[in-house]
């Protein structure tokens, strides 16, 4: 079989796309956050990612795919992904936008270090010590010396651990699953979570038209990053495509010194930068032991 051609600049392109995504969805967030709470803004969201998902599927001909033969792990799954969404909308309230994104960058650390125990998978040395590494990084960046654990970096650290099952369970499903199915399950199941936790007490805010635009995005930023990502792994090898998403934290510095007033902090792009360390260590370490096969 002849092997793929890689394109970096395509997949540059498409990274490009996802880190304004992601920092989009960050600012709107922050836009939003006055007048919702984190279980409207999910339920909006969501509910705009049915729409979206439902409508690509009907154009591509997917619809067929949904099933319910794995309904159980899907349930896991956004129950955890609903979890730490939330923890994700807090966090961007109450710390930096760097310091958010820097521990968004160690999911794939965990993951690795997690998958032996729920895929099968052995657990090398290689990966351990990464995985340590990445842990370096991460006390770097939530500087617990200096300004203790505080519920922003708590709820931050809550939500790469969150996102870390997400992906283990993602992985499992996508052996059985398509895309369309998992993405369907996960908006409609979560537009539910947000309903009933946003709904609690019989209160539930309508997004005023100031902030209407704001919620769109939010509901367009989630999907569309994921797809950036997904065509970008699609074009180049993930030691490529990776390191492109640390645009991130310049851009996120950027826009929280503009217009948040926040410190430009050194410490978080070191810690940041051993964490992105890290992750090409595992990366090279999971291609070294898939040649021996």
């Amino acid at each position: 079989m002849q092997d793929q051609k890689h394109e970096p600049m395509k997949a540059a392109l498409w990274m490009m796309g996802s880190v304004v995504s992601f920092t989009s969805m960050a600012v709107a967030a922050r836009q939003v956050s006055s007048e919702l709470d984190t279980f409207e803004i999910m339920t909006y969201r969501s509910i705009l990612g049915i729409i979206v998902v439902m409508s690509c599927a009907y154009f591509s001909g997917t619809i067929s795919e949904i099933n319910t033969q794995t309904l159980r792990l899907h349930f896991i799954r956004n129950t955890i992904h609903f979890t730490g969404q939330n923890l994700w909308f807090y966090a961007v309230t109450v710390i930096t936008l760097p310091q958010l994104f820097a521990f968004e960058f160690s999911v794939p650390l965990w993951i690795a270090l997690a998958a032996p125990f729920f895929l099968a998978e052995k657990l090398t040395a290689r990966r351990l010590g990464a995985a340590l590494i990445g842990f370096l990084g991460i006390l770097i960046v939530a500087r617990p010396d200096q300004i203790g654990f505080g519920p922003g970096i708590i709820a931050a650290a809550m939500c790469a651990i969150s996102f870390t099952g997400v992906g283990i369970a993602t992985k499992i499903l996508t052996r059985s699953q398509s895309i369309t199915c998992i993405m369907f399950w996960l908006t409609s199941m979560q537009a539910v979570f947000g309903i009933l936790c946003a709904g609690y007490d019989f209160k539930f805010s309508l997004p005023s038209l100031d902030i209407t635009p704001w919620v769109i995005l939010i509901g367009f930023a989630g999907l569309t990053a994921h797809f950036c990502i997904t065509r970008a792994l699609q074009l180049a090898p993930a030691i490529i495509v990776f390191p492109m998403d640390f645009i991130r934290l310049p851009l996120a510095t950027a826009i929280g010194i503009m217009f948040y007033y926040e410190p430009f902090q050194v410490s978080v792009f070191f810690g940041a930068g051993i964490i992105l360390i890290a992750n090409f260590l595992n990366i090279k370490s999971e291609q070294k032991n898939s040649k021996k096969f």
